[in-house]
């Protein structure tokens, strides 16, 4: 299993926010849309080995699983409109049990390190940086969970936190990406095993 935890720093985690301004009054959700149809979709068809952590605000996480998810698009507005359908299921969210709004989503109430620490039990704690060491410099982790901000830059808590979880801290290349962008190359470099395999 591949899992992405994508840090939403200013994404509202109610549902009142318009699908015609995502850019803008949605916090940048366009980017984490971008982010989220990275990691999952593949042409004509969606990575089932992949779940997907949108952490907003510290606050909340969607998490969606490629195993169940259905009727996921790449447009940005679509997929915004089911994470604000997400959100109208909040509160159906209690203690550790999710809701679950539709099938491969949902949501719970836990913020970033809560997040991580449920992560760390299965998985190796990837984080991007582009001051990390090449990703194929080392052997490939066999069920990696990489971690990527928004548009902004780590909290400095949020550094403390990943400090406590991270077991390695990779750059995919000599360039800073955007996150979407960065998932794209993440999953090339593990889809043809380290640029080995074509």
């Amino acid at each position: 299993m591949r899992q992405f935890v994508c840090l939403a720093h200013e994404v509202p985690t109610t549902p009142s926010f318009s699908l015609d301004d995502l850019a803008g009054g949605a916090g940048r959700l366009d980017a984490l849309c971008r982010s989220l149809t990275a990691a999952l979709l593949r042409s004509h068809g969606i990575r089932e080995d992949v779940r997907v952590h949108l952490v907003l605000q510290d606050e909340l996480t969607i998490t969606v699983d490629g195993r169940e998810v259905r009727r996921l698009n790449p447009d940005e507005r679509s997929t915004a409109a089911r994470i604000r359908t997400a959100l109208e299921h909040r509160d159906e969210a209690i203690g550790a049990l999710p809701a679950e709004p539709s099938p491969g989503f949902e949501v719970y109430r836990r913020g970033f390190a809560e997040t991580l620490d449920e992560l760390a039990a299965e998985a190796t704690i990837v984080h991007l940086h582009e001051d990390g060491d090449p990703l194929v410099a080392g052997p490939l982790p066999e069920e990696p969970a990489f971690v990527l901000s928004d548009h902004g830059d780590f909290t400095d808590a949020e550094r403390e936190t990943l400090a406590e979880y991270t077991d390695r801290r990779v750059r995919l290349g000599p360039h800073a990406l955007h996150a979407d962008q960065a998932i794209t190359v993440a999953h090339h470099a593990l889809d043809t095993d380290g640029y080995e395999r074509f």
